[in-house]
């Protein structure tokens, strides 16, 4: 009788006008080993400068290895420190030890040649040397257009190889044999 009493008093309480439904949350924060704002570090190797990150949040995991981070600004420096590009996003994530990096949400990679990467999604991975994605993505640079499905591309965006859909406009547009 009792656990009845309890489930109409509940049943009222949501059908009361006014009442908001609980709303989803990041529970990022909630097992995050830190929660730092307005974050700004260097990535450095040997000295040299690789990279300068700027996030409004970060949350830190698995003793400060991986983090996640939003609103993502990155500026990349080439092998001697020159600027050689810069990345914005929603959303990123920096494993440490490995030296990845992600973007989702609106992320744009523009280097200083003036070549212009947008996608929903892309990882970085050092070892490889390569930027890929499997979402959809335009490429612009002067003079040529490609966009598809999917993509291999190197840091610095000179060799570009899609993987489905591709389209294209401009000069230079080279297709693979078959």
């Amino acid at each position: 009788m009792v656990i009845a009493v309890a489930a109409a008093a509940l049943a009222g309480a949501c059908k009361q006008n006014g009442a908001e439904p609980p709303v989803a949350t990041d529970l990022a924060a909630d097992s995050a080993e830190q929660v730092l704002y307005g974050v700004h570090w260097m990535v450095t190797g040997n000295g040299i400068a690789r990279g300068e990150m700027f996030a409004d949040t970060m949350y830190t995991y698995d003793d400060n290895t991986r983090l996640d981070l939003r609103q993502v600004r990155t500026t990349f420096f080439n092998s001697v420190g020159a600027k050689d590009g810069t990345l914005t996003a929603k959303r990123g994530a920096y494993n440490v030890r490995l030296g990845t990096m992600e973007g989702w949400g609106d992320v744009v990679v523009i280097s200083e040649a003036g070549r212009k990467l947008e996608t929903q999604q892309l990882r970085y991975d050092p070892t490889a040397n390569e930027i890929t994605s499997d979402s959809a993505f335009v490429f612009t640079e002067p003079g040529r257009r490609i966009e598809g499905v999917g993509f291999i591309t190197d840091p610095q965006m000179n060799t570009f190889r899609v993987l489905s859909g591709a389209k294209g406009s401009g000069s230079d547009i080279r297709l693979p044999d078959r």
